[in-house]
């Protein structure tokens, strides 16, 4: 593989973050599919975390996350993505490098429930009402479902991810 130049270190992470901004906006103007469309945002930051390191994938969620804030009118989706999925594929690199999966699925849950509590504690209603009836009137089976769901995100993300080793980056590199 040849070495990779300044600017396309910069440019790669900066287009990333153009389309992540992009899905979060649709997921804020979809009428349903808040979640769905800002998981996919996360795997954007995910790319910039594989192809040019931690810092830029970092970076990537970051200058979203801002940018979000302030252009977003669903606040909700812009604290989905700030909170949880677009720093996600960070934290996941980091607690990856343990190769202890005990640990590694301790500390993911530890880091979804953490960001989870900061979005239902922040904007409660907003996640009650993009989830069914049954899920929002007890907060434990809201919790279980959720380590449920994200545990399954969590393999199918691992997934995505050597795809996008595979075919992707090998295309592009």
């Amino acid at each position: 593989m040849r070495r990779k130049s300044a600017a396309v270190n910069v440019a790669y992470p900066a287009v990333l973050g153009a389309l992540a901004l992009i899905l979060v906006y649709l997921g804020s103007i979809a009428p349903t599919g808040c979640w769905g469309i800002v998981a996919a945002a996360g795997l954007l930051p995910a790319a910039a975390v594989i192809s040019v390191g931690l810092k830029a994938g970092v970076l990537c969620w970051a200058g979203v996350s801002i940018l979000a804030f302030l252009l977003v009118p669903d606040k909700f989706c812009v604290l989905l993505f700030g909170a949880l999925f677009g720093l996600y594929p960070a934290v996941k690199s980091l607690i990856e490098r343990l190769r202890r999966r005990p640990v590694e699925y301790l500390l993911k849950l530890a880091f979804f429930n953490a960001g989870f509590t900061l979005v239902y504690l922040t904007m409660a209603a907003a996640v009650a009402s993009s989830l069914p009836q049954a899920l929002g009137s007890s907060v434990w089976l809201l919790y279980l479902a959720a380590n449920a769901a994200f545990l399954l995100y969590d393999y199918g993300f691992s997934k995505l991810i050597a795809l996008y080793i595979a075919r992707v980056q090998r295309a592009i590199h």
